[in-house]
This record gives C-alpha cells, structure tokens and sequence, in this order.
C-alpha cells in the first residue's frame, strides 16, 4: 500500500468516526442539545457539535491504532501458532465475550444481567455479519481472523469507555469504532489487491518488454 492510499484511508476513517460520534450524541445526549435549542444559543450549539465531533475523531484514532495493532498481532500468530492460529483466535473470542457480560455486570449495579448478554451477543454478531462480508469478498480462510478483529479488538478499544461512570460515554465511544473498525476491514483487501494488481501488470510488462 503506498502512502496516498495509507493517507486516504486514514483521512476517510477519521471522517467516519467525527460523523458516527456527531450522529450517535443526538441519542446518547440529546439534552446537549435541546438545552441550547430552546432558548436558542447559536455559539453553544457550535461548541456542542464540535466537541461530539472532536470526541468521535478520537475513537477513530483508537480504531487505527487498534488496526495497525491487529495487523501485526495476525501475523504474529500465524508465526508462533501456525495451523492452531485460528483455534486460539476462537478461544480469545470465547473468551472475550464472556469478558464483555461477566465484569461490566460484576462493577455495575442496578443493571439486569440480560443487558450485559444481550450486549456481548450484539457486537458478536455484528462481527458475525462483517466477517462474512469479508469472507465472500476474499476467501473463507479470513472469516476467523475477521471476527477475531470485530470483537476482540474492539472490545480492546473499548476498555477506557467500559471504565467510565456510567454507560454514556461506552455508547458514544463503541458506535464510532465499530464504523470505523467495520470501514478499515472491508477496504483493506480492495485497496491491496489494486496494488497488487498493478504489480503485477508491471512484472508482466517487463517481461514481455
């Protein structure tokens, strides 16, 4: 990938991000903005959009790291584990969503154990419904590491908004990776293969050359 197309794509994720943050405020906060929309304040409405604006481009900078990360962490696993690289991928996930129902309802009071379930099994199968995107796309050998992607590493991502009082700023952060995460993982094989592809019509004109 050269450097245009690694500018663009984090151009375009930090977009996705600073507008998922921006649209996901207007039902996590909407008291942020009714109270300057009666009586009207022009300034502090400004502020208000840009602040949740500024907050989403944050967790698509998190989201990038997290992806870069999960870049490397894949092809070090294939290294380490080899053909039981998948099967420990499984496992992490396993063990990842229980993660996200038993510990955030071990630290939360007043809040049904249903929600923490019905959360986990939300972002499990929103990964679900990615990866098989990225698998019919590709090939089905990267529905595993996809799924690993779309929920360990965000769920990862996700841990300084877990450990904030109250499950505001956990909603306003989890939408914009998600997108983010979501974005980044589906781009990446079109923006290779291109690259690839020009490759290797460059070797092919050499050679005929």
């Amino acid at each position: 990938m050269n450097t245009r197309k690694l500018v663009g794509l984090f151009i375009k994720t930090l977009l996705i991000g600073g507008i998922t943050g921006l649209v996901t405020s207007f039902f996590i906060k909407p008291a942020y903005y009714t109270e300057n929309l009666n009586p009207f304040n022009g300034f502090e409405l400004i502020g208000v959009i840009l602040f949740f604006i500024g907050l989403g481009l944050v967790f698509s900078a998190v989201s990038q790291t997290g992806f870069f990360a999960y870049l490397f962490i894949n092809r070090f696993g294939l290294s380490l584990f080899r053909t039981f690289w998948p099967t420990v991928q499984v496992l992490l996930i396993a063990f990842v969503v229980f993660d996200l129902v038993y510990f955030p309802y071990t630290n939360t009071e007043n809040i049904s154990l249903f929600w923490f379930i019905l959360m986990a099994a939300g972002i499990l199968g929103f990964g679900w419904i990615v990866a098989k995107i990225k698998a019919r796309e590709t090939n089905q050998r990267a529905f595993i590491p996809a799924l690993f992607f779309m929920v360990v590493i965000t769920s990862v991502e996700w841990v300084p908004g877990l450990r904030t009082s109250g499950f505001d700023y956990a909603w306003l952060m989890i939408f914009p990776l998600l997108a983010c995460n979501t974005y980044q993982l589906l781009v990446l094989h079109r923006l290779t293969n291109g690259e690839n592809a020009r490759q290797s019509d460059k070797k092919t004109g050499t050679q005929k050359a």
